[in-house]
């Protein structure tokens, strides 16, 4: 066994009383002082290791050993970031320090639960799941293209509008698959034209009967509670006196001569309620003189109308046509100028019916000259409006139905739709939306290529 050598070299001499080497070199023996004590173990240099240590260390040459992310150092490098203030998960070791894989939480049966709970709710709402499906599918599978913004008229249109996806439009989507979703919403389309002195009338005075058929237009045409089957008061005030006598007897006792949607927009709640209050319009308006120092103004300006199906809609269907009996109101109302409709104030609007989520639209064209006589030379009401002609020409309205609102056909109702004469369209297919051509009277009751 090798032995440390000696710090300095023993002394040949061993016969000195003071512990010299008894070799008798005379050298001091290095050792003899040397007091192998606690503190003599404590400060050496080297140190023997336990035989834990030495096991470990011949396995780890091997095997190496696994940090179970407790303890870190320097080392490691940047802690990994959390997700909601939770750490990463430490992985999973065995005594020895293995790893093992780790047991996933079985999502199988709340899995089964939800898609059994999604089931049940479809089965129960297949109305509601299908109309999603038409509103997010479209019925084809493919998303429709946007239907581009239309500006306001300025001249005549030279072409058709473009044809769009065909969708079945509901309370949500009112104007889908129509071209009109593009056109201008309400007031907006009614661009006035720049006023200039024409007759005896000034500029300003032009502007203003211009501002003033604009008004009757909005009253006539626009007026939520007009179209959901109110009494037109303010637009009957904007007439003169002839007219606006003609229009209230029309009101009180509409008939196929005297019609009351040959001057107002006008649904019967019962049969049709109005989607929201947007109503789209394009049109174009202009003006001249009449030769006779006076001033006409032109208006052509289509109005398009979604409505939902109101509480009598199914029962009306299925009835060779609309009665002619004005609706009544639900209590007793106070006489508003001897009119019989009822007013829209009065109008219960029931909650859902039997498919009230599809919707239908309802066009109405109207060409109309409107003139401002010479107040020189005819005793006329100042400001007032006089019709000077007028064509209204509806798409999708019940036929020869006249109780002085309009009729439209839903498709959820067409197999309740008695097949009577009056009942259905017998005329040819026109375009509603195409307002290339003037107005064309035609016999019997028209068909429509589109809605």
């Amino acid at each position: 066994m090798p032995i440390a050598e000696d710090p300095e070299p023993r002394p040949t001499g061993g016969d000195e009383p003071d512990g010299s080497a008894p070799s008798g070199a005379g050298g001091k023996d290095p050792f003899s002082d040397l007091v192998l004590d606690d503190d003599f173990v404590r400060g050496a240099t080297v140190k023997e290791q336990s035989g834990r240590t030495r096991m470990l260390a011949a396995r780890w040459k091997h095997t190496p050993p696994v940090d179970p992310g407790g303890r870190r150092s320097v080392n490691d490098g940047p802690r990994p970031k959390r997700r909601f203030g939770r750490g990463p998960k430490p992985p999973v070791v065995d005594a020895w320090g293995n790893p093992r894989p780790r047991r996933g939480a079985n999502l199988r049966a709340p899995l089964y639960v939800a898609l059994t709970v999604a089931v049940l709710l479809a089965a129960l709402n297949v109305d509601g799941l299908r109309n999603w499906y038409h509103d997010h599918v479209g019925g084809s599978g493919a998303a429709h293209a946007p239907v581009p913004t239309v500006a306001p008229e300025t001249a005549k249109p030279t072409t058709a509008p473009p044809k769009v996806d065909a969708q079945q439009p509901t309370v949500a989507h009112p104007w889908a698959g129509s071209p009109a979703e593009g056109w201008p919403n309400g007031a907006d389309a009614f661009v006035l034209p720049e006023a200039q002195a024409t007759g005896v009338f000034s500029t300003a005075q032009v502007a203003s009967q211009l501002q003033s058929v604009k008004d009757y237009l909005i009253a006539a045409n626009l007026d939520p509670a007009v179209v959901a089957g109110g009494r037109p008061d303010a637009a009957l005030a904007l007439l003169e006196r002839q007219d606006q006598d003609g229009a209230r007897a029309a009101l009180e006792h509409p008939s196929k001569e005297n019609d009351p949607t040959d001057w107002f927009s006008r649904f019967d709640p019962r049969d049709a309620i109005p989607v929201g209050d947007t109503v789209k319009v394009l049109g174009r308006m202009t003006y001249e003189s009449d030769g006779d120092k006076g001033v006409l103004i032109h208006t052509d300006f289509s109005f398009v109308y979604a409505l939902r199906p109101g509480p009598e809609a199914g029962q009306r269907a299925g009835s060779p046509q609309p009665t002619n009996r004005a609706p009544q109101p639900a209590e007793p109302a106070a006489p508003q100028g001897g009119g019989t409709a009822r007013p829209v104030g009065l109008v219960v609007r029931t909650d859902d019916v039997a498919g009230d989520t599809w919707t239908t639209r309802t066009i109405v064209r109207r060409v109309d000259t409107f003139r401002f006589y010479d107040p020189g030379r005819y005793q006329v009401q100042p400001k007032k409006i006089v019709y000077a002609k007028s064509q209204t020409d509806p798409a999708n309205s019940a036929c020869d139905v006249y109780d002085g609102f309009f009729h439209p056909q839903f498709d959820q109702f067409a197999p309740l739709r008695q097949d009577t004469p009056g009942s259905r369209p017998t005329g040819p297919a026109i375009d509603p939306y195409d307002r290339r051509e003037d107005i064309q009277p035609t016999e019997g009751c028209g068909t429509i290529s589109r809605n």
